[in-house]
């Protein structure tokens, strides 16, 4: 096991011999462990690794077969959440635990509102709760409902009402699963602070990038172990990816088939144009061909799956894909045309979280009928449901069970599994691999091989470079809304695409000017 550097302070919290056995299933086998007093200390790992467990333990959800808890260097038993709370740990789930219907306040004081002569303070919940709330960025009057708040203000009400109770430890499971990138930064500048503050934070996340943006030290955990746990500065994503799944991050992609793309083009655009968004783009793709869109955020890439898609209108050019006809005048003439969209936000625009894997997946089907009949094939939308349950290895308890509830690699994969259902001929991909672990992409990438080889056309870009470099048979690059570079995969890495996103030029090519620094799309 790599450690790195020795800890420089006092452990806040460290376990010994942790062990966890879930029947034959063994979720912790022996967890040695100890974090730094007033550092963001992170913990990664795949779906299945133990971390949950281990945060459930050190925050007393759980209790561990064998091994033991020390907080401050004394062994404690932490028999109960409260228990825990008590001896400042406190935790942030994935899953928010909140009052929708109750205001902030009420939320921020859920079971120990402070009294005066026997009877509820709010004076004093306001005194304790407005600096808090300011110090984390929450503004809001406290007696706004929870529920007229965003997901990325509820994340903070989640965080102030730990804050007033003073925790010394602060556990954060999965906290920006549901953020979007300005939320998520708001969200490491208050960590930080508290960081700086004396608090001890663990931040479970399958993020890399972020993690890399914000943990002083780095442990991984594989099959319930720890393998890894190093100084930030003395590892990089690649080394933390291979430690998590026992490979090198390249051989997380599938083989490209070696065999030529030919025939007629399934997708054709001749000096399509979008105002100044997106100008006088011409290529083609041809079924079993996987075509990467990279491009910095602003070069025109989201512009051009909008137009495929049939949400954005070209003001000039054309498009042609195999039946014939030109762009889909809306998503629901695309999907009818077999032509399918799997969008980056999936929460938002890709699934009803509150409803069934059985409803999600039908979604699309139901939708896309040409003639509504007055009734639904009950039995037919379940057989559905269980039929891309069981092809894409979906984790559920079956087709009834609630979307929300899944990890993000499921989630993402009831997204393809709905699409499928129609047989589209062309994929349209918006980041597929967005918020989800490292296991759950190398599936998602045998996914999008697998489409390929059975025929499909495959258009689709990523935040992730690699996975454009790793995963492509040919990249297409847009810059200022041009398409400037095309390179077939395998010949181009990682920084050469870098370079030609930045500066609109070939790898190797001097640019006019200076790189733009924006974010990658």
């Amino acid at each position: 096991m790599t450690t790195g550097s020795a800890p420089a302070s006092p452990s806040a919290i460290a376990v010994a011999g942790l062990r966890k056995a879930y029947g034959g299933i063994h979720a912790l086998t022996g967890v040695d462990l100890a974090i730094e007093a007033g550092h963001i200390h992170a913990v990664v790992g795949e779906n299945g690794a133990g971390k949950s467990t281990l945060m459930k333990i050190l925050a007393g959800a759980v209790q561990p077969d064998a091994g033991e808890v020390r907080i401050a260097g004394g062994t404690v038993r932490l028999a109960s959440p409260a228990d825990a709370r008590r001896r400042g740990v406190g935790i942030v789930y994935q899953e928010l635990s909140l009052f929708p219907e109750r205001s902030i306040l009420a939320n921020l004081f859920p079971a120990d509102q402070p009294t005066r002569f026997g009877m509820v303070d709010g004076a004093e919940m306001v005194r304790r709760a407005v600096p808090v709330m300011a110090r984390i960025g929450l503004v809001a009057d406290p007696e706004t409902p929870v529920g007229h708040l965003g997901v990325g203000d509820r994340q903070l009400v989640e965080l102030s009402r730990l804050l007033i109770e003073r925790p010394g430890v602060l556990i954060l499971d999965e906290p920006n699963s549901a953020l979007n990138e300005r939320e998520t930064q708001r969200l490491f500048g208050i960590l930080r602070e508290l960081s700086a503050g004396g608090i001890t934070v663990i931040y479970v996340s399958h993020r890399l990038e972020e993690v890399f943006d914000i943990a002083d030290r780095i442990t991984v955990m594989r099959n319930g172990g720890i393998v890894m746990t190093v100084n930030r500065t003395e590892t990089t994503i690649g080394q933390v990816v291979e430690a998590m799944v026992g490979t090198s991050p390249a051989e997380l992609f599938p083989a490209r088939t070696r065999r030529t793309v030919s025939g007629p083009a399934s997708l054709a655009l001749h000096g399509v144009s979008v105002g100044d968004e997106l100008r006088d783009i011409s290529f083609e793709a041809r079924p079993g061909e996987i075509v990467g869109l990279a491009g910095l955020e602003g070069s025109g890439v989201a512009t051009l799956l909008g137009v495929l898609f049939g949400t954005r209108r070209p003001s000039a050019g054309s498009i042609a894909y195999a039946d014939g006809l030109g762009a889909p005048v809306s998503p629901t003439s695309a999907a009818r045309r077999g032509i399918s969209l799997v969008p980056a936000d999936r929460r938002e625009q890709g699934l009803m979280l509150e409803a069934s894997v059985e409803t999600n997946i039908a979604q699309v089907a139901v939708g896309a009928l040409a003639n509504r009949r007055p009734w639904l094939d009950r039995r037919a939308i379940r057989a559905a449901a269980q039929r891309q349950i069981d092809r894409l290895r979906i984790r559920t308890d079956g087709p009834d069970a609630m979307v929300g509830r899944l990890s993000g690699g499921n989630q993402q994969k009831v997204v393809v599994a709905k699409w499928l259902e129609i047989a589209p001929t062309v994929f349209l991909l918006d980041d597929p691999t967005r918020g989800v672990d490292v296991g759950a992409k190398r599936e998602i990438y045998r996914l999008i091989r697998d489409l390929a080889d059975t025929g499909r056309t495959v258009l689709f870009r990523s935040t992730e470079l690699p996975e454009v470099v790793g995963l492509a048979d040919r990249i297409l690059v847009l810059y200022h809304g041009r398409l400037v570079f095309e390179a077939n995969g395998g010949d181009i890495d990682d920084h050469g695409l870098l370079h030609a996103i930045n500066t609109g030029r070939p790898p190797g090519a001097e640019p006019d000017h200076a790189p733009v620094e924006l974010e990658v799309t």
